[in-house]
């Protein structure tokens, strides 16, 4: 009977342990997706109140102009961001590991800081910055005759919320690539100074191919991110309200159709859409990086 017993309760033991976060997962997530979905297959009215009409609202935003620039806008940025953000990590990770940094430490940790910075903290922090009458940059310039960068401009914001997310991510992807780097085993790095590889061979024949998974970690996470930006244009959009419109970004569109316009059926729709342009850019990406390792 003990053995029986025993073999009971290591059966129930693994799905009592789930359970919580199935349930969890189910509430706060499953749960809140199929309601959006349900919302997205209706349109409420004045007149009529609210009505099925299937797939209407995801034809409406298909066709949408707002809709489309903004996810072109927020793919140009991923083109202009993202490459930038994560060589500047590859170099520092490369730094630290190397051996050849003093105080390394409090360079990891002066490098990892900016993440821990709230975004709406970052956001307002570099608004400031940014300020063309009382912000350091426009005081410098008019100290030295020169003129105001306008860095809240139409030309320039795009590149403004670049800066502002590079600052926030570098450290982040920064230590996702050091760590892959602390695990490649030693014994190769001995091979390669028998060999007589030096450090710039070992960091091209065997960290950087050894930093692949670690980089397409890094990739999609940035996809998802830059197809979500919302927090920075968001809160500039303050500073520069005739540059930042409603529809400046997908995710900002929906949301302010949902919580300002009201229509939360076709924001509903408009997000899974968003959501499937996510799914889609990050699967290319990861077929793409597949193809290129397939010899």
């Amino acid at each position: 009977m003990s053995v029986i017993t025993a073999r009971s309760s290591r059966r129930t033991a693994g799905p009592l342990f789930v359970a919580p976060f199935l349930l969890l997962f189910v509430l706060l997530f499953l749960a809140p997706l199929g309601y959006a979905a349900y919302l997205s297959l209706f349109e409420h009215k004045l007149i009529g109140g609210t009505t099925f009409v299937g797939l209407d609202n995801y034809v409406t935003a298909v066709k949408d102009p707002q809709l489309i620039h903004g996810v072109l806008r927020v793919a140009t940025f991923f083109l202009i961001q993202v490459p930038v953000m994560l060589v500047l990590a590859l170099l520092f990770a490369l730094a630290l590991d190397s051996g050849l940094v003093r105080l390394a430490r409090v360079v990891r940790l002066g490098i990892f800081v900016p993440y821990a910075v709230p975004s709406v903290v970052a956001s307002l922090m570099w608004g400031y910055l940014y300020g063309p009458d009382y912000g350091p940059f426009a005081q410098l310039s008019k100290a030295l005759h020169v003129p105001v960068p306008h860095f809240l401009s139409s030309g320039w914001m795009l590149g403004s919320l670049a800066n502002i997310v590079t600052w926030e991510f570098v450290g982040y992807n920064m230590i996702i690539l050091y760590a892959a780097l602390r695990a490649i085993p030693h014994e190769l790095y001995e091979a390669a100074a028998v060999d007589g590889a030096g450090a710039w061979r070992t960091a091209w024949s065997i960290k950087l191919p050894a930093l692949r998974p670690a980089l397409m970690l890094t990739l999609v996470f940035s996809v998802i991110g830059s197809f979500q930006l919302f927090n920075e244009p968001n809160l500039l959009q303050r500073l520069a309200p005739a540059v930042i419109d409603s529809a400046y970004t997908a995710n900002l569109y929906a949301y302010s159709l949902a919580f300002i316009s009201q229509q939360i059926n076709y924001a509903a729709a408009v997000s899974f859409l968003l959501g499937l342009v996510i799914v889609i850019v990050s699967y290319a990406v990861l077929l793409t990086a597949n193809r290129r390792r397939t010899p």
